[in-house]
């Protein structure tokens, strides 16, 4: 497809970040392996699911390819003799399932490439770093000035965006890099909107906005042009990791876990909240901050990506705010994504999960209150503050920021307005999405509560109890019925109420006379019309 073409009809723009779960349903012994049949599903809805089937070979060259992480991860160990035993296959059917978990449960590892093809080769069966090479080089016959040097494979971690290493013909030792990228499920601009914004970034300057070189965008795609930075971002500084490597060695298990100082953390994320209150200000929607998004230039952060949300991309930490109902607009979810930042800035490496309980020992007691504003269950269930509130916090209000540099970001009326349905759009979705979530939390939780040992217990109970109660009723029921027919039948005539032909049973109930001996009292026959008298 050429550069400049649109995308084919009714094309499917996934959200790559709702998660995939996959459970083991069973597993079939061939004449020489085994296979197992996988349901996979992606997000909450069981109607979006679907069957795989996996051998252990192709477990084994999965991992193969995830060992660039570094993790040490649980695949059950390979066995040539008594591999076809049914013990066997069910107790390696377990392990898998626990390898499964893990893999679709890690933050870095769920979302990259190699799992995504694993469980949904269906969506990601196509060559996406040679489909971008096609588009960049379709382009680059009418602007000749530029040159492909080689493609940064795998430095990002999305699966539809691409980075090469690029020059300027005429100066040589200039290094610049090239990102690619499709659109995502949030597009809600018109293309020609789209592509009159895209256009607009090389003119934004602000002193912590990393500058966009060149830019430009057809009705499916948008290709930027930035300056190549040797140190990295933010991201390659915490870990002390190289820039060209790729994603998932540089950061899914880093060697050394060290925080940033306190002036670092209370400088760079100063610089990063004026700009997000820059952005905010001007209506611009961002929603993608993480570390890999805030590139470094000396003591000095600069925003990455803002290409991102007019592109309609998910954003890194969507499958955590999406669980919040109170973080539902572009703005809270900056200022959420600012919590994980500002976390791993302190402690060196992400949260285990959010909302975060309990914070570890932080250089100052400033920053675990930032940190719990933005990170807390409290935070999470109440909302996130604004970008003024956090600036006015200690942590950042004594920060002085010495720049020469005046911001400059001129949007024509007409694309505001545009901006603003977008981003209107792209939280009715997320509005959307997690009320879903919601309902489908509660449902589970009351099917777990329904179905737990201690509910069944009470359920038996409460049914004895209403058998016996029943059963009781019933009795008395009866016995009311048949003393009303008997009634019936003695109305208005002195017939007895015990015939001659059914006298009653003599009664054996015991008195004590007067000396303190039991004797038996007698009893008369029935006689008509009078109700025998025990004496």
């Amino acid at each position: 497809m050429a550069f400049m073409e649109k995308p084919p009809a009714g094309k499917v723009l996934l959200d790559d970040t709702v998660p995939l779960t996959a459970a083991i349903e069973a597993s079939q012994s061939l004449q020489s392996h085994t296979e197992y049949i996988i349901r996979v599903q992606r997000g909450i809805s069981v109607e979006n699911s679907w069957q795989i089937v996996r051998r252990y070979s192709d477990f084994d060259l999965l991992n193969n390819s995830l060992q660039i992480a570094g993790l040490s991860l649980p695949l059950p160990p390979k066995k040539l003799i008594g591999n076809m035993d049914r013990e066997f296959i069910a107790e390696r059917q377990k392990g898998l399932q626990n390898y499964l978990n893990v893999i679709t449960t890690n933050h870095i590892l769920s979302n990259c490439e190699l799992v995504k093809k694993f469980l949904d080769p269906n969506n990601y069966s196509a060559n996406y770093t040679e489909i971008a090479l096609q588009q960049v080089s379709m382009f680059f016959r009418s602007e000749p000035k530029w040159e492909v040097v080689e493609p940064l494979k795998d430095i990002g971690w999305r699966i539809r965006k691409k980075y090469f290493m690029m020059k300027i013909k005429n100066q040589p030792k200039e290094r610049l890099v090239l990102s690619w990228a499709d659109l995502g499920p949030d597009k809600y601009l018109s293309d020609k909107d789209f592509q009159c914004l895209i256009k607009l970034l090389p003119s934004c300057l602000h002193p912590y906005i990393y500058r966009v070189t060149f830019a430009t965008a057809n009705e499916s795609s948008a290709l930027l042009i930035r300056m190549f930075n040797e140190k990295g971002t933010l991201k390659d500084l915490i870990y002390k990791a190289k820039p060209k490597d790729p994603f998932l060695k540089k950061y899914c298990n880093p060697k050394k876990i060290q925080g940033l100082e306190l002036q670092q953390i209370k400088t760079y994320g100063r610089q990063i909240l004026e700009v997000l209150k820059f952005l905010h200000d001007k209506g611009f929607p961002y929603g993608h901050l993480h570390t890999s998004n805030v590139m470094l230039d000396g003591d000095t952060c600069r925003l990455l990506d803002l290409e991102n949300s007019l592109l309609g991309l998910p954003s890194f930490y969507r499958s955590y705010f999406s669980q919040f109902r109170k973080i539902n607009t572009l703005e809270s979810v900056d200022v959420h994504c600012f919590g994980h930042l500002l976390y791993e800035m302190t402690y060196g490496r992400p949260p285990d999960s959010v909302p975060v309980d309990s914070f570890p020992p932080s250089p100052s007691m400033a920053v675990v209150a930032v940190l719990e504003s933005t990170l807390s269950c409290e935070a999470c269930k109440n909302g996130m503050p604004t970008v003024s509130r956090l600036l006015q916090m200690p942590l950042f209000s004594d920060v002085l920021l010495t720049t020469s540099e005046k911001p400059q970001f001129k949007i024509p009326t007409k694309l505001k307005e545009a901006l603003r349905i977008a981003k209107e759009c792209i939280e009715k979705r997320l509005i959307e999405e997690q009320k879903q979530i919601h309902q489908h939390r509660r449902l589970t939780r009351a099917q777990s509560h329904h179905g737990s040992e201690e509910e069944r217990k009470k359920r038996k109970i409460l049914a004895r109890k209403k058998s016996k109660r029943s059963a009781l009723e019933n009795s008395e029921e009866h016995s009311a019925k048949y003393n009303n027919s008997n009634n019936s039948a003695g109305s208005g005539a002195s017939s007895p109420l015990t015939s001659p032909s059914s006298p009653t049973p003599p009664s054996t109930s015991v008195v004590p006379d007067v000396r303190g001996a039991a004797s038996a009292t007698q009893s008369l026959p029935a006689v008509p019309g009078r109700v025998p008298t025990a004496v």
